[in-house]
């Protein structure tokens, strides 16, 4: 038992922090990690990201135990029975550590005299857990989506939208790019076996690789030195497609965190890239990047709706534009975006990618080739956004990069695979 600090607590805390204030996790979870050990914090991420995956079967279990929820002053509660059901259904954690813990957590959160009836319902799920474990397979909770948001993929992919769920609801593999600078990704994947670390490549993708099981980045050959960077398979599409050249003048726009950035890099070392996002405090993750692999790129704070404030008119020879999106395809890699994002959010979002493309189109040279990516697998902000571009600019031709289909290319999140990314390529006649 730890004396310092109660993970479980703290736990709950961030929880409330995602559903009540809307924060995301990646926002709350760096400060509420400064104090605790280095082990406790990869243990506060599962927590926090395991209950956020599966609210909707941790809220139901609470339904059937209590009489009444627990509300206003008393919610943080909530949550930390919600972190204590979650450590007896996924994890390792002895049962008896875990309801002890989480009935310490109350002390924490100054509800001492609470501590009862944690215990009593954590008990009582201990003994009907068989039971109701079975019951919650038949509630509409079991496909842990919300329902706007579950109507929507069953809508757009009607064969496949129960894969699609059961891959958001799965833990995300762990991809490597390998940086071609340093070794090729077989030279590699030998470092890898070296070093006791299974990993396996992907067929679409040259410098991917997944680890079999996902290690800290301290294990990985030359992590510090540059050789490598953690990043999914799917993300990793966007720089073949571009096809950067070095000496090219190459922009990548809503750019943060820098993986992409420092991909074009890799494959042009010798371009002249300038990587803007609209997020001064997430530049900072660019530059650390760059600096980790030893680049060198423009970095700029501003808004793709007005490149006019920033661009100093400057026309690029290529565009990759990562448009914000509503992160659909990335769920199972952050899991509070199904309680952070409404319906409402997707027609708002698709606006400002109408805005920021037709802004920044006219940046691109003649002849020039954009991709305009997103992380989403909604057709609203891939497919239809694009087809409504080329029928407002009649000098934009669209690249098939896809299937006879259809000449995008649109990766659905898989167990073993990337996550779901959309692409399209264009050039400018």
């Amino acid at each position: 038992m730890n004396n310092k600090y109660n993970l479980r607590a703290i736990a709950a805390k961030a929880i409330g922090q995602v559903l009540d204030k809307g924060q995301s996790l990646s926002t709350v979870l760096p400060e509420l990690q400064k104090n605790i050990s280095d082990k406790d914090k990869s243990l506060l991420q599962e927590l926090c990201f395991g209950t956020l995956r599966v609210l909707p079967e941790l809220e139901w279990y609470l339904q059937q135990l209590m009489e009444k929820v627990l509300t206003g002053k008393q919610r943080p509660l909530h949550y930390l029975l919600m972190v204590g059901l979650y450590q007896l259904l996924y994890t390792r954690i002895p049962p008896h550590a875990a309801v002890a813990e989480t009935v310490n957590g109350a002390i924490t959160l100054k509800r001492p005299q609470m501590k009862g009836l944690i215990n009593g319902v954590m008990r009582q799920f201990q003994r009907q857990q068989q039971e109701l474990t079975a019951q919650v397979q038949t509630q509409s909770s079991r496909f842990l989506h919300p329902g706007w948001l579950l109507k929507r993929i069953q809508d757009a992919y009607p064969e496949q939208w129960q894969q699609i769920v059961d891959a958001n609801n799965q833990k995300p593999p762990m991809w490597l790019r390998v940086n071609r600078q340093h070794h090729s990704r077989d030279e590699y994947l030998e470092l890898l076996q070296l070093a006791g670390i299974e990993a396996v490549t992907h067929e679409g993708y040259p410098d991917a690789l997944r680890l079999v099981t996902p290690c800290a980045v301290t294990a990985l050959p030359g992590f510090d030195a540059g050789w490598i960077t953690v990043q999914d398979a799917s993300a990793q599409g966007c720089t073949p497609l571009l096809e950067p050249q070095n000496g090219e003048i190459i922009l990548d726009l809503c750019a943060a965190p820098g993986g992409k950035t420092t991909h074009i890099l890799e494959a042009a070392p010798e371009a002249q890239v300038t990587a803007v996002d609209v997020d001064e405090s997430r530049l900072k993750r660019v530059a650390e990047n760059l600096a980790r692999l030893k680049q060198q790129a423009t970095v700029l704070c501003g808004d793709g709706r007005t490149p006019e404030t920033w661009s100093n008119g400057q026309i690029y020879d290529r565009i990759l534009l990562d448009a914000p999106c509503s992160a659909t395809g990335v769920i199972r890699r952050h899991p509070d975006i199904k309680w952070l994002r409404r319906n409402s959010d997707i027609d708002e979002l698709v606006a400002l990618q109408k805005q920021i493309i037709d802004a920044i189109w006219p940046q691109l040279k003649s002849g020039g080739t954009m991709v305009y990516a997103t992380c989403s697998i909604l057709p609203e902000e891939n497919t239809l956004q694009i087809n409504d571009f080329i029928h407002r600019h009649s000098d934009a031709h669209l690249v098939n990069i896809g299937t006879d289909e259809s000449p995008y290319r649109q990766n659905l999140p898989s167990q073993d695979g990337g996550d779901g990314f959309f692409y399209a390529k264009l050039i400018k006649a």
